[in-house]
């Protein structure tokens, strides 16, 4: 059970995907919003319960029918992959009924220690991924995360040539935003990334997002060039997830763009301004070197938190110190 958000969900796919590998002969059921189903499709032996939070599954009498829904698969164990009340709830249910459980340990206390501006350790915690690998070793399922399998790029319809076209260009994706503006690379700085790669002939940038506001940015940040195409708002998720299956890298925030890249086998860059990958959130299968972080020298409390949802005076610009320049180095050294 996972039901949000997008990214934390996305980081659940890499680990199922070894999991069913390594244990053939289990059959997993994976409880989440509905919108995300596609995230596990073409998985073996994985299918999918869309927990319905408007109606049937609302409130905790909803929890309680979700239970029961849940019984009739007959399940021998269940897996919290998220350890909130909803979870814990129906997690405590299954306990009560003699099935196995197990729950995600978030280390909290060593994401405050990262975090915290005075005795900060700054060191590399455990990765979702290895979190989420403990909880099925809990329940007797040890997984190895090394060595991953990915699946191949989809084979692009006709819908989405039609949009970005056939020629045999460099895949550039590009995904500015994120929850929190202290994770988001300045406008001005990511238009000039931008700019500089669509001076390229063989780059093709495509811009991912979502919302009307967002749909706007990325239209300006197009401003009607050839080979820079907004994606947000023409194609469905899971052609979405095809067409990011193809790209030759992914430029991210700490956001769910680059967990859906990472997840489908895409060298991603990702980039960090109040968080740090040391938190456990850095795309799967990434190299660290492909984290450009903001200048601790400069700003010496980061990472100040671990979501990017605190806001300290005085920080609001430390996304500034990754310059434009690192951005598009780090991305012809991915590229070429």
């Amino acid at each position: 059970m996972r039901l949000s958000a997008m990214g934390d969900v996305a980081m659940t796919v890499p680990v199922l995907r070894a999991f069913v590998i390594q244990h053939p002969e289990v059959k997993i059921t994976v409880i989440s919003r509905p919108f995300f189903k596609p995230f596990f499709e073409g998985i073996p032996q994985v299918s999918f319960f869309s927990f319905d939070e408007k109606e049937r599954h609302k409130g905790f009498s909803g929890l309680l029918r979700l239970y029961q829904d849940l019984k009739k698969l007959d399940v021998d164990a269940f897996a919290d992959l998220h350890n909130v009340l909803r979870s814990k709830v129906i997690r405590t249910l299954f306990a009560l009924g003699g099935k196995k459980v197990a729950a995600v340990d978030k280390g909290r206390e060593g994401k405050k220690a990262l975090t915290r501006s005075e005795n900060k350790i700054l060191k590399q915690l455990p990765s979702m991924f290895e979190r989420h690998a403990e909880v099925f070793a809990t329940l007797g399922f040890s997984i190895d995360l090394a060595n991953p399998i990915f699946p191949k790029k989809a084979v692009l319809k006709e819908d989405i040539t039609a949009i970005i076209g056939t020629a045999n260009l460099k895949l550039i994706g590009i995904a500015p935003f994120a929850q929190y503006d202290s994770k988001v690379y300045p406008l001005d700085l990511m238009r000039s990334v931008i700019e500089e790669l669509s001076k390229n002939p063989n780059n093709k940038i495509l811009l991912f997002g979502g919302g009307k506001k967002e749909i706007e940015i990325l239209d300006s940040l197009s401003n009607n060039k050839s080979n820079v195409i907004n994606m947000a708002g023409k194609i469905k998720l899971n052609q979405e997830l095809e067409l990011i299956s193809n790209l030759d890298v992914m430029l991210s925030m700490d956001s769910g763009n680059a967990h859906i890249a990472a997840m489908l086998g895409v060298k991603v860059i990702s980039l960090y301004g109040a968080t740090h990958p040391f938190a456990g959130f850095m795309p799967f299968n990434q190299v660290i070197d492909n984290a450009l972080l903001a200048d601790r020298n400069k700003y010496p409390l980061l990472p100040t938190s671990v979501y990017g949802n605190k806001i300290v005076p005085g920080y609001e610009d430390a996304m500034r110190t990754i310059s434009v320049e690192k951005v598009i180095d780090k991305i012809n050294s991915v590229l070429f």
